[in-house]
């Protein structure tokens, strides 16, 4: 029986009230034991081995929209827990969303965001605007602070495409944040994860405003291989398994997600090119 039904089996008053357009709100109404901040928690912290994390997560803007990508592993402590997790997903048609920190509590959030925007979208009949997806994302992860504290905590990266920017320049836009919620926009670039500080490093010597698209996605999967190649936790490509990192785009024509083929390739440049130049 689901939360607040009586015997009849009616809905509870918070299903059948005039609605509100946040999901997150609803559910903190109906059934708050769903939202992954509000559930209880053993005392003590939370030790990094217990849990999948994921590491590193890369954004880069370019002229008409924006990159995201992310290596594929997951770690707890020391070991390997996934060779092949995906941590960059469409948020709604036009942003996407990348995760790093406690996998679990990641891809929860990831989705109930997802929710949240389809949520707003059919009760409002509009689609919120790019500050405004960032603003509930900040809101969701500030309801996680309690679970963060004790080790739990998951930072996401978000990005989308600005359909009302008056300047063609910046449709591309990248939001940051911390543990506890807040938010920052983001000039260029930017990455999370405990391969970000490589990663960034890369990104710093080799973006310029005004790149195209292929330019983004090249210099995307070098960050990535960049960070690999300083950080354990980060997973470079695997020409063996044939794994290759997760590359998402937000423009004019919406999310779109390169393929297989398109990301391989890239890959294996980037790696025959290391071969000549190891230092890039």
């Amino acid at each position: 029986m689901a939360t607040g039904f009586d015997p009849s089996g009616r809905l509870p008053d918070a299903f059948t009230n005039l609605g509100t357009s946040s999901f997150t709100q609803f559910l903190s109404v109906a059934a708050p034991d769903l939202l992954p901040g509000r559930r209880p928690l053993p005392p003590g912290l939370s030790a990094g081995d217990v849990a999948p994390h994921g590491t590193t997560i890369v954004a880069i803007s370019y002229a008409g929209g924006v990159v995201l990508a992310g290596d594929r592993r997951a770690t707890m402590g020391n070991m390997i827990a996934s060779r092949d997790i995906e941590k960059v997903h469409p948020a709604d048609a036009y942003s996407l969303i990348g995760i790093a920190g406690t996998a679990g509590v990641g891809i929860e959030l990831m989705r109930l965001f997802q929710v949240e925007l389809e949520h707003y979208e059919k009760i409002e009949g509009v689609m919120l605007s790019v500050d405004g997806k960032a603003n509930r994302l900040a809101a969701m992860i500030r309801q996680n602070l309690g679970a963060a504290l004790q080790g739990l905590a998951v930072i996401p990266l978000f990005a989308g495409y600005d359909q009302a920017a008056a300047d063609p320049a910046r449709v591309g836009r990248i939001f940051s944040f911390d543990v506890a919620g807040g938010l920052y926009e983001e000039t260029g670039y930017d990455a999370i994860g405990s391969g970000s500080l490589f990663a960034k490093a890369a990104l710093k010597k080799r973006y310029r405003p005004g790149i195209s698209a292929e330019e983004a996605t090249r210099l995307a999967v070098e960050a990535l291989y960049d960070a690999a190649d300083d950080d354990t936790a980060t997973g470079g490509p695997d020409l063996v398994r044939k794994i290759y990192p997760v590359v998402m785009t937000a423009s004019a024509e919406g999310t779109h997600r390169l393929t297989e083929e398109q990301v391989s390739a890239i890959a294996e440049a980037v790696v025959n090119a290391r071969h000549e130049n190891p230092g890039g």
